[in-house]
């Protein structure tokens, strides 16, 4: 679908907007490593790919954090705001974890536009994100992003 492009002036109507999928992603045993030393969480099933191969996955497993924290590199793929000076995270609501995320998996994002709120100097978005598996019947993740755009 590509990435959708909006001036600032159109977020104001942007509420249903739907922002399609990103590219799928391979989740790296590398990544969940390095994930696991940034946030201490060295726990067998996402660190040990021996021991994980008997564990209730049947392999290691991405953190659901990690899962969650690409949604960073997914959003960028998705959308983009032209006419902007500042842009901020300002959230998350509802997020769940419904499946785990295999190492080796592929797994991308779809997003829509839920909701636009004017605010002091600018607009809130919130934003409906579901990251799949490819191949599973469950997302992995789902949530609400809310960021904020200044002229």
């Amino acid at each position: 679908m590509g990435q959708t492009v909006l001036s600032y002036e159109q977020l104001a109507t942007a509420a249903g907007t739907d922002l399609g999928y990103s590219e799928f992603r391979t989740v790296t045993q590398e990544q969940v490593n390095t994930f696991a030393d940034a946030t201490d969480d060295h726990q067998w099933i996402h660190t040990d790919p021996e021991k994980a191969k008997d564990g209730p996955f049947g392999g290691p497993i991405a953190h659901g954090y990690l899962s969650l924290s690409l949604q960073i590199a997914f959003w960028s793929e998705l959308f983009d705001v032209t006419g902007v000076g500042t842009r901020v995270n300002y959230g998350l609501d509802k997020v769940r974890f419904p499946s785990p995320v295999p190492v080796g998996a592929q797994i991308r994002m779809k997003a829509q536009i839920a909701e636009v709120e004017e605010v002091k100097g600018g607009y809130q978005i919130a934003v409906d994100q579901v990251v799949e598996v490819e191949g599973a019947t469950k997302p992995a993740v789902v949530s609400r992003g809310i960021y904020r755009f200044y002229a």
